[in-house]
């Protein structure tokens, strides 16, 4: 794949998820890991090779049948100018997930969002503007998980950042995006490294390619390109905290 015909960015890449894997994608700024999460979802077309999910060729599948089989749970939260009811709906796709009051709210239990809800002086029923600002960023992350949660996905994506939210509501989104994972085959874009050490495949990307793939000990006593990534954080983490 590339976004410019005259310029490589993802060449020779061969990658294999087992069901109810969780495979982290890691690499510097630039090394192609967002670009691997659009090309799954087909928001581009490959050149070459081909992507299938058991056996079947994405692109012989509708966009919205193929999307439809995939959850995300991106750093950029999206809440649209509706009630919170309405927004963890959103996620329920026709047939597969009625939304009604009780499915919405074991959706919003799972996320451990309900709690903050009932907190809100017109609870789920509660509106929540373009830009989502009378709730925090946390509880808006922990929204879009519950809103995943009810819509029941088979594969997931999950971008684990967490910046900007308090060490509490943190602790939350990571028990949350764990639970939702549990028997879903699930791509995960790491950025802090000590989040994916138990992920079943570590895949290392650098300037579109996989330089690496394994388990967090097989890689690190590789010492390759993943040990010196998960070195430089641990330094810059030990630096900040001194």
């Amino acid at each position: 794949f590339r976004y410019k015909g005259d310029v490589p960015l993802i060449e020779g890449l061969n990658l294999t998820a087992e069901p109810g894997q969780t495979v982290a994608i890691v690499g510097p700024t630039g090394a192609g890991k967002t670009t691997l999460v659009n090309l799954l979802m087909r928001f581009y077309e490959i050149q070459g090779g081909s992507i299938t999910i058991d056996g079947v060729d994405t692109r012989t599948m509708t966009r919205d049948h193929l999307r439809g089989l995939f959850g995300m749970v991106l750093q950029d939260t999206w809440l649209f100018d509706g009630t919170i009811r309405e927004n963890i709906a959103y996620g329920c796709r026709e047939g597969k997930c009625p939304p009604n009051d009780e499915n919405i709210i074991a959706a919003a239990q799972a996320a451990y969002v309900d709690h903050f809800v009932k907190t809100l002086p017109e609870g789920y029923d509660t509106r929540l503007g373009d830009d989502a600002s009378s709730i925090s960023q946390g509880q808006r992350q922990l929204l879009t998980i519950a809103r995943a949660f009810l819509a029941d996905p088979e594969i997931l994506i999950l971008d684990e950042a967490t910046s900007s939210v308090d060490t509490r509501t943190e602790v939350l989104i990571q028990h949350a995006m764990a639970r939702l994972m549990r028997h879903r085959t699930s791509f995960v874009i790491a950025h802090r490294l000590s989040t994916i050490r138990n992920a079943d495949v570590i895949v290392v990307m650098n300037e579109g390619r996989i330089v690496e793939q394994g388990g967090h000990d097989q890689l690190m006593a590789a010492r390759g390109f993943y040990y010196d990534l998960y070195d430089s954080q641990f330094s810059e983490a030990f630096d900040e905290a001194v």
